[in-house]
């Protein structure tokens, strides 16, 4: 079962929400109920845009990365960052697209404004960033790696 904390705010308008996550599979339908509450006051477009990036974004750390895992919604009035820490060191690669999956990063990147990922030594956190002004997104969304 994963875990919630609610992180202190990093200013007066940030607010970070994280939520630990097992080393299961299974747990991608706790992860998007989870997220799902907690936007469900975005317009349902934007809601689905940014379950979207949560989903891929976790199903990848669990199938590509290794425990801690954690998933952070980091939320102001119009902007959202999905972020998702691993243990695995390599980077995440977008790979080409085939019936057996590479599908989930070219998701984000459609989905969200931009995308990328930090390195650190025990790991790395790939991240999505979503505009919530109600404009639209440009179809080819920047890639940051930092």
């Amino acid at each position: 079962m994963p875990t919630e904390q609610q992180l202190p705010r990093l200013d007066d308008s940030v607010r970070v929400i994280a939520l630990e996550v097992t080393d299961d599979l299974a747990e991608l339908a706790t992860v998007r109920a989870w997220a799902d509450r907690l936007l469900q006051d975005l317009p349902e477009h934007q809601r689905l845009d940014a379950l979207m990036v949560v989903d891929e974004l976790t199903s990848n750390a669990l199938r590509h990365g290794k425990p801690p895992r954690q998933v952070r919604l980091l939320r102001k009035q119009d902007w959202l960052s999905v972020e998702v820490d691993d243990a695995c060191v390599d980077p995440a690669c977008p790979r080409p697209p085939s019936a057996a999956g590479g599908h989930g990063l070219a998701l984000v990147g459609a989905m969200s404004v931009s995308w990328g990922q930090w390195q650190r030594p025990t790991g790395k956190t790939v991240w999505g960033e979503i505009d919530l002004t109600g404009q639209s997104q440009t179809p080819d969304a920047a890639v940051s790696e930092t």
